[in-house]
């Protein structure tokens, strides 16, 4: 059966998810996975991964989840292939990274994993001293705007935890700050979950950019 995932705000209350689940099963949906994405100010944004006998079922899916109250639907996508795990992703991506032993193939797989995980429309990685992109896929912004974006958000009392800047941009900053991962999606923002997994992501490439880095120049000062 083809399986599709909701992103839906429900009320953070009791018996609100058993409500959205018990929609679903009316339209015989199966319920087959939950990935809570942030919680605040009485509601919570979950991900609802949901088997459906037919894809023409998705509509009536979304009309029917939507009549809980409080609840509403964000987005609505298809599933291609194996149902994604977003842990086991970030856990695969940081031992693809460590396995790197050029830097330009670490970068390289970095941003190219970095959209994969994050279903962005593009992934960049950006020198926060000069505004140089030094790797990337999809269709970035123009480097100038990448600059003026990393130059506001960086200097942000929020930029630390990857919560500055619009919601459908994310970024995260090196250890010592000399380079920062950058993602986009249109139309889809990103949650306090998948931000706090793009900073690991961001530590652990960091981390093995410093020791590439050195052992091809050990003059440079190591990345704290």
């Amino acid at each position: 059966m083809p399986t599709f995932v909701l992103r839906v705000w429900l009320p953070d209350r009791p018996g609100a998810l058993g409500a959205v689940a018990s929609r679903i099963g009316a339209v015989r949906g199966d319920l087959v996975g939950i990935e809570i994405l942030e919680t605040g100010g009485g509601r919570a944004i979950d991900e609802l991964a949901v088997e459906l006998p037919s894809e023409k079922l998705v509509p009536l899916l979304v009309d029917e989840v939507g009549q809980v109250d409080g609840v509403d639907v964000e987005e609505v996508r298809a599933v291609d292939g194996a149902l994604p795990d977003p842990r086991l992703d970030a856990l695969e991506t940081a031992a693809l990274l460590v396995q790197q032993t050029q830097v330009d193939d670490l970068l390289r797989v970095l941003t190219a994993e970095a959209q994969r995980d994050f279903a962005a429309d593009w992934a960049v990685l950006v020198s926060t001293e000069d505004g140089t992109l030094l790797a990337g896929t999809g269709e970035s912004p123009e480097p100038a705007w990448l600059a003026a974006f990393l130059g506001g958000s960086s200097s942000s009392a929020t930029a630390a935890n990857g919560d500055a800047g619009p919601d459908d941009v994310a970024f995260a900053l090196f250890p010592g700050g000399a380079l920062a991962l950058v993602v986009g999606r249109e139309g889809k923002a990103f949650r306090a979950r998948e931000r706090r997994q793009l900073l690991a992501l961001a530590k652990v490439a960091g981390h093995r950019w410093t020791e590439l880095t050195l052992a091809i120049n050990p003059e440079v000062s190591a990345v704290s």
